[in-house]
Order: structure tokens, then C-alpha cells, then sequence
């Protein structure tokens, strides 16, 4: 288990949530008071949970959010005294997992805390199993890792290699968004340039011509404004 982040300017509340969650035998908890704070933290540390404040003294957390999203599908719970379905809807839009309203009930946090660390857990579990597969079968179209094939409609399509190896990812971990940033340090493996954005991007146009039935509507690897990229895995008869 991965420790979790508290980030909140407000000692009190920390130091209240911090001891309610040892309570419940959550015992590694890092917490941060700013927004500069917590991302030091956050690209040093792998975290299981993060909870974070909207109103920093320095940072926004919906700043913060969308920093951590380019990189991480960590759950993210927003705390705020901002109450208007604006900021909600923003805080949800943007990656967060949940968003809870000050004040609050303690107890009520913690439990949602768990669930969501609860199902993170169970999603890296279903992660790590469809990682080991070596064939993907969507009935419309399929791709064997085993032989690097893929097949659309029944027919064997040409997939030069960093196309194969970028699909191949995204059957691995379905209904994530994932930025251009991630998925060209995840399948080039090196660290983001100027022109590493476009180069994605061209893989993933050539990917929806061979897997689409409308590339200029994608119902299979969609956008998601501002943050990235989802693959979508079709059901049987959808296409």
C-alpha cells in the first residue's frame, strides 16, 4: 500500500484527519500545507490517495489537479469551503474522484477515503491482469501481442511498431485518460520534448483510421479536453 497525501492549509484539519485515519490503520500519511508542498511531494512519491484543497495560499488546487493528471490516475478528493455547482462540476471535470464540501463530517470523509482507495486496489488488480494478456478481442477488431498482429473486421491490417505498442497499451488500461505526455514517455520511452506532443498525436490518427468507423468522430480512443486521451473498448455489435 502506498502512503496517502493530505493537502490542506489548515493545521487543524490535518492533524484531525491524520489521526482518524490511523485510527482506521491507514498509517502512511504525508501531508502538505501549500501547493508548491505537495507537488514536491507528488513527483517524488507514488501515492495511493490524494486529498486536496481547492483554496491554497499559493497554488490552485484545480491547478494542482490538472498537474497531477498529465502524470498520475491517482484518486483525487477535493475538500473546499467553495460550494457553488460550479466548482464541483469544475473539480470533477478536471480528474477529480470526489468533491467535499466544507464543513464536514470527519467520519464521512474517512469512509469515502476508503472506498476509493478500495477501488483504486481493485482497478490495479484488474490492470495487472489485462497487462498480462496476450491476445485483446473486441469482436470488431482484435490484436495478438503474441504475434504483433492486428485485425480489423477480420482482416489483417499492417500496424508498424510504436502503433502496435500504443494500442497494445491502451487495451491494457481501458477508460483511463492518459496525457500526451504519459503515453509518449510510457511507449518511446524518454522524457517529453517540444515536437513529443504532435508525435502522439499523429500515432493516435493513424490508429483511428485502421480502428474507427468515423475518424472525425471517435467513439474508440476519444479526447479528453485539456487532459488527454481514453481508450474505450467497443462491446461486441457496437461497430
Amino acid at each position: 500500500m502506498y502512503p496517502i497525501l493530505l493537502v490542506d492549509d489548515e493545521e487543524g484539519l490535518l492533524d484531525m484527519l491524520k489521526i482518524m485515519l490511523q485510527k482506521e490503520g491507514i498509517i502512511d500519511i504525508d501531508i502538505a500545507a501549500t501547493g508548491k508542498q505537495a507537488l514536491e511531494k507528488i513527483n517524488n512519491v507514488d501515492y495511493s490517495l490524494i486529498v486536496l484543497d481547492i483554496m491554497l495560499p499559493d497554488i490552485d488546487g484545480f491547478q494542482i489537479c490538472q498537474e497531477i493528471r498529465k502524470k498520475s490516475d491517482v484518486p483525487i478528493l477535493f475538500i473546499s469551503a467553495r460550494t457553488s455547482d460550479i466548482d464541483k462540476l469544475t473539480g470533477l471535470n478536471i480528474g477529480g474522484d470526489d468533491y467535499i464540501t466544507k464543513p464536514f463530517n470527519p467520519l464521512e470523509v474517512v469512509a469515502r477515503i476508503k472506498i476509493h482507495m478500495r477501488r483504486h486496489n481493485l482497478q490495479l488488480q484488474s490492470q495487472n491482469k489485462l497487462l498480462n494478456q496476450d491476445q485483446y478481442d473486441y469482436g470488431y477488431f482484435s490484436l495478438s501481442k503474441k504475434t504483433g498482429e492486428l485485425f480489423v473486421n477480420g482482416k489483417s491490417i499492417i500496424c508498424p511498431a510504436k502503433e502496435f505498442e500504443l494500442l497494445s497499451f491502451f487495451c491494457a488500461n481501458p477508460n483511463q485518460v492518459f496525457s500526451a505526455e504519459q503515453l509518449y514517455e510510457k511507449i518511446w520511452q524518454q522524457s517529453t520534448g517540444l515536437n513529443d506532443r504532435n508525435t502522439v498525436m499523429v500515432h493516435i490518427l493513424r490508429l483511428r483510421k485502421k480502428i474507427e468507423e468515423d475518424v472525425k468522430k471517435p467513439k474508440i480512443i476519444v479526447n479528453i479536453r485539456s487532459i488527454g486521451y481514453k481508450f474505450i473498448p467497443p462491446k461486441m455489435g457496437d461497430i
